[in-house]
């Protein structure tokens, strides 16, 4: 027996967000109207009768987090009829510039969007990420009789987003984490843009979620079914120690000449079938984004009842303050974003006598010291962690309870051999908030989690990768191993700060910047080989992304590197010496930081007079714009004990005084005086 009750403007309601999607993908000329169209009846149960949010408090802490992984202009319209800040002139300027509904949702620039999708599969994994958030926090500050963080987090997907291999990566590890707070509404329409799926994807998907360790629903006519939709989201709701997918067939389109066509899918409705839509709805045909007022009502009893909840939140969590005034201190903080006071003072600091050690070891220590003060630093590695460094000691796991493996209260996540479902993971924890996500696994393989690492930067998500093993220098391995452009991928990507530390007090300078950057996420590039520590190197000197580390006056050559590099051409200094070329060494972890010094400071560092020499073991791409000369890797690199790899490709101090004292020669011979090449016209 349902528990459903229908309400006498449930169709109303559900006519009004299929004619308004045909409307305003009309109107832009531009868009996807058919999966809103297909999927307006699941949106209107899910939103009227389940899903707990105010929208006039659109970042209340407990609210049920919402995802269009298939995103298109859905959520927009259900905003908008919800109360949220977005007007009907906003939704007539869908796909405009400089408007609050651009072409797919982006977290930050519309009230009440929590991710930013559009690249398939990736909301799906945010999803994942929330649920794990909400797992966490729960199980660390509820306690008996203050359920304070128990929200669920709802997820519409469809055909493109289980096609993708981030979906999948991240649906293994949420059935494994048994995340009851999961639940995900599968838009099974059969159509992607080539046509129907019959071309391409014919596998089960129900069995595929089901070997997950998922509870599998499914609603047969998702066209007109309210009952049904209700009923599985209910049944959702009540398991919980699985996620759950609702496979929900649907007809793409649904009410226009096209419905279940893939000619629906990506382009708008011609006029006359919108018209005659909206005929069939009974609404005046020649009127563009009518909304009847019934609808309004429905939607405002919605939010209503999610500001009665909200309200009913802020007075537990006044009574939990009373009874436990420590966790909610800590709780509060957490959610501002605000990390503890003084945890940069137990960064380490290192002189240059302290032992040689892999700038991986070194990350290993900052964690070691710095995370049992920030709780709000919780990461994990993708199956690397023994060569990433990433698991400190006396930590636990984020496991499901029952598997005796962990709690949800652990903060160290084996992702699994899953780089890119583990970077759209950890682009959820942050968004979910009061969490400082980590992850690792070597530079090399960052490159698989690339979609969700430029989402990361798009979106402002703080989220920081301890990338080991970052060039040549990992030796055996060999080329498949060994980056030779990822670097120069990941610092292309505006808002990523990529960091390539040379020793301990830059490693120390790269994770106090990178927790300090709140809309930044960071790569931190490290060593497998030991680095020494260098004389001139410091905390503070390094968090401005590049500095002098050996100065000398009248200089005939300055060489500019980075990370493992460094030490190598302060050697090459001390040959270049012996012949009496002055050479001045600067260090540079992280272009991205650098470039956001004044102008003052950034010509102190590679100032005119003498040219500028750049060494780094990996591509020489990006380097013109800080030297006049580069030196790096003509290609890929090659497979052998990593000081035999270094001498292969000439990285080393006797070969760079070698190259140093021939572009010394070769400026003097041109007898012009040598301009910075950070001086441009423009």
């Amino acid at each position: 027996m349902s528990s459903f009750t229908p309400e006498p403007t449930d169709d109303l309601s559900i006519a009004t967000i299929r004619t308004l999607a045909a409307d305003v993908v009309g109107k832009a000329n531009s868009g996807h109207p058919g999966a809103p169209m297909g999927m307006a009846p699941a949106a209107h149960v899910l939103f009227t009768r389940f899903f707990n949010a105010n929208p006039k408090s659109s970042k209340w802490f407990n609210r049920d987090r919402f995802v269009l992984s298939n995103g298109c202009v859905l959520q927009y319209i259900l905003l908008h009829l919800l109360g949220y800040k977005l007007s009907v002139d906003d939704l007539k300027a869908f796909r405009q510039l400089d408007s609050l509904t651009p072409g797919h949702p982006e977290a930050g620039h519309t009230d009440g969007i929590e991710v930013t999708t559009g690249p398939l599969g990736q909301g799906f994994a945010n999803g994942v990420g929330f649920a794990m958030a909400q797992a966490h926090l729960g199980a660390v500050y509820n306690r008996d009789g203050f359920d304070l963080i128990n929200n669920y987090t709802y997820v519409f997907t469809g055909d493109g987003c289980l096609m993708e291999g981030v979906a999948s990566e991240a649906a293994s590890l949420a059935g494994h984490l048994q995340l009851g707070n999961l639940i995900v509404v599968y838009d099974d329409n059969h159509i992607s843009i080539d046509g129907d799926t019959a071309v391409a994807f014919t596998e089960n998907v129900e069995q595929r979620f089901l070997s997950y360790g998922w509870q599998v629903l499914h609603v047969d006519n998702g066209d007109s079914d309210l009952a049904g939709i209700s009923d599985a989201i209910t049944q959702g709701r009540a398991e919980k120690n699985k996620p759950t997918i609702i496979r929900l067939r649907t007809t793409i389109g649904y009410g226009s000449k096209q419905q279940g066509t893939h000619g629906v899918h990506g382009s708008p409705l011609k006029a006359d079938d919108i018209q005659a839509l909206k005929l069939k709805a009974g609404f005046p045909p020649d009127k563009t984004f009518y909304i009847p007022k019934e609808t309004y009502d429905t939607y405002k009893v919605a939010a209503l009842r999610g500001a009665k909840l909200q309200s009913e939140w802020i007075s537990l969590l006044s009574a939990y303050e009373k009874r436990y005034p420590n966790e909610h201190a800590e709780l509060a903080r957490r959610i501002s974003g605000k990390l503890p006071d003084g945890w940069e003072q137990t960064l380490p600091v290192y002189k240059p006598s302290d032992p040689a050690q892999a700038s991986r070891k070194l990350s290993e220590i900052v964690l070691s010291v710095i995370t049992p003060g920030i709780p709000d630093l919780i990461g994990g590695s993708a199956d690397l962690t023994g060569s990433n460094l990433t698991k400190v000691k006396g930590s636990t796991d984020f496991q499901h309870p029952s598997t005796n493996l962990g709690t949800y209260a652990g903060t160290y996540i084996r992702y699994g051999v899953r780089e890119h479902g583990m970077g759209a993971i950890a682009n959820g924890l942050s968004a979910y908030g009061g969490i400082v996500p980590f992850v690792a696994t070597f530079l090399n393989f960052v490159s698989y989690a690339a979609g969700a690492v430029r989402l990361s930067a798009l979106s402002k998500h703080q989220v920081i990768w301890v990338a080991t093993h970052d060039s040549i220098g990992l030796g055996e391995d060999g080329p498949t191993h060994q980056p030779i452009e990822t670097a120069v991928h990941l610092r292309a990507i505006p808002n990523l700060d990529f960091w390539r530390p040379a020793d301990g007090n830059e490693t120390s300078a790269s994770y106090l910047v990178a927790l300090r950057s709140k809309e930044t996420p960071s790569v931190l590039s490290l060593s497998r080989q030991n680095l020494p520590n260098l004389e001139g190197s410091t905390i503070e000197r390094a968090s401005r992304g590049g500095y002098v580390l050996h100065e000398v006056e009248g200089e005939d050559l300055t060489i500019v590197s980075s990370g493992s590099e460094v030490s190598i051409a302060l050697e090459a200094a001390g040959k270049l010496k012996a012949e009496g070329i002055k050479t001045r060494i600067v260090s540079m972890p992280c272009w991205s930081v650098f470039d956001s010094q004044d102008q003052q400071y950034r010509l102190s560092v590679l100032r005119s007079g003498a040219p500028i020499l750049s060494l780094e073991a990996l591509s020489t791409t990006g380097w013109q714009k800080y030297s006049h000369e580069q030196y790096g890797l003509p290609a890929w690199g090659a497979s052998g004990p990593y000081q035999k790899v270094y001498e292969k490709f000439g990285i080393t101090g006797t070969n760079i005084a070698a190259v140093g004292k021939k572009v010394v020669q070769f400026y003097r011979e041109q007898g012009v005086k040598v301009i910075s090449p950070l001086v441009k016209a423009l």
